[in-house]
């Protein structure tokens, strides 16, 4: 079993920067978490889960095009933890934000391709 904890959440004005952290505990049928590729995604209230951003287990990103320039997903195989640096967040970006990883390691953009997700961490973006 995998366990997933983000962190790093919080209110920010627009234009702000935060940076979210997800821990991965655990492992499953001996692979380590430098086999496995790492996502975001976010829910804002009333509407769907959508892609933010992810990584693959050879450090090929992908962003949603909502936030392609503005953040940045990255991986510290060595602390089992993958990042999302947030800049320039604007309101729309008020979600709740949450982590997952894929066992395949491509770096999926459908939630349904993930196998662990966290609780998720709240970000708010005042105007």
């Amino acid at each position: 079993q995998v366990q997933l904890v983000e962190s790093g959440g919080g209110l920010v004005q627009a234009g702000g920067s935060l940076r979210l952290s997800c821990a991965a505990s655990g492992r499953t049928s001996g692979r380590t978490f430098s086999n496995y590729a790492m996502s975001w995604f976010r829910q804002a209230p009333g509407k769907e889960r959508e892609f933010v951003a992810a990584i693959s287990f050879i450090r090929r990103t992908y962003y949603a095009d909502s936030v392609k320039g503005r953040f940045t997903i990255t991986r510290d195989n060595a602390k089992n933890t993958v990042y999302l640096q947030m800049n320039s967040l604007k309101p729309e970006d008020t979600a709740v934000y949450y982590c997952a990883l894929e066992l395949a390691g491509r770096g999926s953009a459908g939630p349904q391709a993930y196998d662990y997700w966290g609780q998720g961490t709240q970000v708010t973006v005042s105007s």
